[in-house]
This record gives C-alpha cells, sequence and structure tokens, in this order.
C-alpha cells in the first residue's frame, strides 16, 4: 500500500509552486489569479528512496471567495479521510489569517501526521516574523521558501520518515481496482462482476467507509476487487466531487497490482483519462483499458480498431496495453477485461532467470549495437532482473551516463516482444559495471 501526501491551505500561500518542487516538473501553472491552478495535480515524488503520491489540493477550487472557504473546508475533510500525512501551508507575508485558524483547528483534531509549512521565509526579518505560527500549535513546523527551494527538504525528509515504503514482492491474490472519470460505469462493472448492488449511500453527514475490497472466487477465477464507486456522502457539494473522485482513484491505484481504466466511448480519451493512466505508469500498476458504453458509438464511421489506434496514439510510448470495447448494462465481455487483468498481473509478476535474460541481451545487442558517445565504444556486459513487484532489469555497462533513451526504448520493445509484458510497465536502469 503506497503512501498519499496532500497539500492544503489558502489560495495563493505557494501549494503549487512546492508541489512542483516535491514532484520535480512545472507541470500546474503558476498565475497571480486565484485558482489559476490547473493541469497536473497529482504525481510522484521519490525522497529518501521512498515514493509517494503527491496531491495538490489548489487545483480543485473554482468560485468566488465564499466558495473557495467551503471548498477548502471540504477538501481539507476529505484529505484527512484519504491521506497519509497532510502538509498544511501557510503564507508568512499575510500572517495567521482566520482560514488559517479554522483549518488548523481541524487538523489538530485528526490522528494523521500534520507538517506545517510557513512558506515565503526567504530574509532575516521574515524568519522573525515566521515565529508567531508556533501559536498554531503543530510539533512539526517547519520555515521554507518554496520558490527558491531552502528548507523544503527539511520538510521533506520529515515527510519522509513517516510515508510507507512500498512492498517487494508480494504477489497474494491479485488486487484489481476499476477506475476511471465519474459516470463512466465503475459501479456498474462492480455490481455486474459481483452479481449485487453494493452501492452504500450514507445520509449521515461525514460518515466513510474505506474502499470495499470484495474477494471474487468462482468460475476458476480468484482475486480481490476494490471497489471505491459506491462510496459517496450525501452532503458532499458538486464542487468537490472531482477532487474527492481523484482521492479515491489515487487511493485505489496505490492498493492495486493491476487497473482497469474505464473510458467513455462516447466522449473518447479527455485529459483527465489520461492523468490517471500517468500516474497508473508512474506507480508502476498493471493497467487495462476498458472502453464502456461502446454500444452506443455509430460504428459505421468509427470502427473498434480505429478507436483503439486513437487511444494507442494518445498513450504512446507505453502503447503496449489491452484494449477492451464492452457495454456494461448489456454484459457484454466483462469477463474479458477481468481474464485481460489477470494475465497483465501475471506478466507484472513473471521473473526471467539470468541466463535467459544474457542470451537475450546477446540477440538485441548483436542486432542493434549500444551507440557510442563522442568515440567511446559503450557496451553492456550482463542483465539481470532487479528484486522489485514490477519487472525491472539493471544493464551493467561501461558507460550508464551516456545510454541514450532511444537505446533505452529500443530495449524495452525487445525484452516486451521476447517475454510479453503487456500492460506493465517495464523498468530499465542502466549501471556502472
Amino acid at each position: 500500500m503506497g503512501s498519499i501526501v496532500a497539500i492544503v491551505g489558502r489560495p495563493n500561500v505557494g501549494k503549487s509552486t512546492l508541489f512542483n518542487r516535491l514532484h520535480g516538473e512545472r507541470k500546474a501553472i503558476i498565475d497571480d489569479i486565484s485558482g489559476v491552478t490547473r493541469d497536473r495535480i497529482y504525481g510522484v515524488a521519490d525522497w529518501n528512496g521512498k515514493n509517494f503520491t503527491v496531491i495538490d489540493t489548489g487545483g480543485f477550487v473554482h468560485g468566488s471567495d465564499e466558495i473557495f472557504e467551503t471548498a477548502i473546508r471540504s477538501q481539507v475533510e476529505i484529505a484527512i479521510e484519504e491521506a497519509t500525512a497532510i502538509i498544511f501551508m501557510v503564507d508568512v507575508t499575510t500572517g495567521i489569517t482566520d482560514l488559517d485558524e479554522y483549518v488548523a483547528g481541524m487538523l489538530r483534531k485528526t490522528k494523521k501526521s500534520v507538517f506545517l509549512a510557513v512558506n515565503k521565509v526567504d530574509n532575516g526579518q521574515r524568519m522573525l516574523q515566521a515565529n508567531e505560527f508556533w501559536s498554531l500549535g503543530f510539533a512539526d513546523t517547519f520555515f521554507l521558501s518554496s520558490i527558491t527551494g531552502s528548507g523544503t527538504g527539511e520538510l521533506l525528509d520529515a515527510v519522509a520518515e513517516v510515508v510507507e515504503d512500498d512492498p517487494l514482492i508480494d504477489p497474494g491474490i491479485p488486487k484489481i481496482a476499476i477506475v476511471g472519470q465519474p459516470n463512466v460505469g465503475k459501479s456498474s462493472l462492480t455490481n455486474a462482476l459481483l452479481g449485487e448492488s453494493r452501492n452504500i449511500v450514507t445520509d449521515i453527514a461525514g460518515t466513510t467507509r474505506d474502499s470495499i475490497h470484495s474477494e471474487y472466487n468462482k468460475f476458476g477465477k480468484h482475486f480481490i476487487l476494490i471497489d471505491t464507486a459506491g462510496i459517496r456522502k450525501k452532503n458532499r457539494v458538486h464542487e468537490d466531487l472531482e477532487f474527492y473522485s481523484v482521492m479515491r482513484a489515487i487511493r485505489a491505484i496505490e492498493e492495486a497490482d493491476v487497473c482497469i481504466l474505464m473510458i467513455d466511448a462516447v466522449a473518447g480519451v479527455e485529459a483527465q483519462d489520461l492523468n490517471i493512466f500517468g500516474l497508473i505508469k508512474q506507480r508502476n500498476k498493471g493497467v487495462v483499458i476498458l472502453v464502456n458504453k461502446w454500444d452506443l458509438v455509430e460504428k459505421e464511421t468509427n470502427t473498434a480498431r480505429d478507436m483503439e489506434a486513437t487511444i494507442k496514439k494518445k498513450i504512446a510510448p507505453f502503447d503496449d496495453v489491452p484494449v477492451i470495447f464492452t457495454s456494461v448494462t448489456e454484459q457484454q465481455r466483462i469477463f474479458k477485461a477481468i481474464e485481460a487483468a489477470l494475465e497483465v498481473q501475471e506478466n507484472r509478476t513473471r521473473r526471467i532467470k539470468t541466463s535467459v535474460l544474457n542470451e537475450f541481451l546477446e540477440e538485441a545487442t548483436t542486432k542493434y549495437a549500444p551507440p557510442s558517445h563522442r568515440g567511446k565504444f559503450n557496451s553492456i556486459k550482463y542483465v539481470s532482473q532487479l528484486p522489485t513487484y514490477y519487472p525491472a532489469f539493471a544493464f551493467f555497462c561501461n558507460h550508464p551516463k551516456y545510454m541514450k533513451d532511444s537505446y533505452r526504448n529500443y530495449l524495452e520493445n525487445q525484452l516486451r516482444e521476447k517475454f510479453n509484458f503487456k500492460g506493465v510497465p517495464v523498468g530499465i536502469y542502466f549501471r556502472e559495471k
């Protein structure tokens, strides 16, 4: 089970800048207009050998000041529920505001780890001012400047301490999660598979149930289905539905071995689908793409082959993925999706003997030798599979840093062709012999 770290706080305190630092890329748009953070709001951070998913809640707030306050409150509630740890960001230049006080009050009640990050502390004067934030009562308080990056290392060290390590190989019973945008048919698929209506909706404000794990054991298939679809809170305003469903999807991805990513055949592949696909790939989980509502598509103008080609173009370069067309309401090919998911899990846990890998290496390098760099001849001596929970290989060579991406892609494609890693991200590392 991986860990989720959520960054919460008022608009414009610098959440996106911190997110970009942690995520290592300028993914969000940084702008002075409140609430402009769109685009990528979740990504993977890697610190002290720990991997965790980081969520920038700022990307989910739309609308006016009043709506901001309500939305921030409900986001903090959801973060308290779903995240492993919470980074609460405040801004030294504005001091402690009423909204900061309010959020602090909510966060003080949780058992989860909370890290107070006082941002924009970039000179001696502000360092003195920052001391007033100790009064919010968080033992883990850090002064930092997310723009220059000073202080973020200490914050990350503390966060990495509470983040769980990814497990090494533990196949056990395969865990399959159904993920996708709201209204794509996730609960109908779950109900069709389990043969009963599982949607639990409660009226009591603030009741939550964790994602439901249902064990499926019939027709010779044995797996655990992680169902997040049926978990809704009646009191959720429409505003947070997006944030809530993204949080659930991330939780499900973290817990699963293989994800069935459902896409709406009528809408086609949208940006949010690609975001979810990207996260599944970053977390090295298996993936099957299930195109639902195929019964509603004009077949004359749009064949399954065309649609599959379009999908693969959008998800490239990792396009060695099973794509299945279905209509959950008509129960077409839903078991095909499960069969594909179980095959993908088999591919994901496949171990290859070192002797077989080295035969493969000889064939591959004979066919196409590693390119030399500035006259330096690069040769790969041997290869071995790493003991990770997904297929990863270390190629030992004399100049690992001069290995080009194009050659990495070549080796990956050759491995896929030879050993069948369909639906599974493959890690390729060049190491010095």
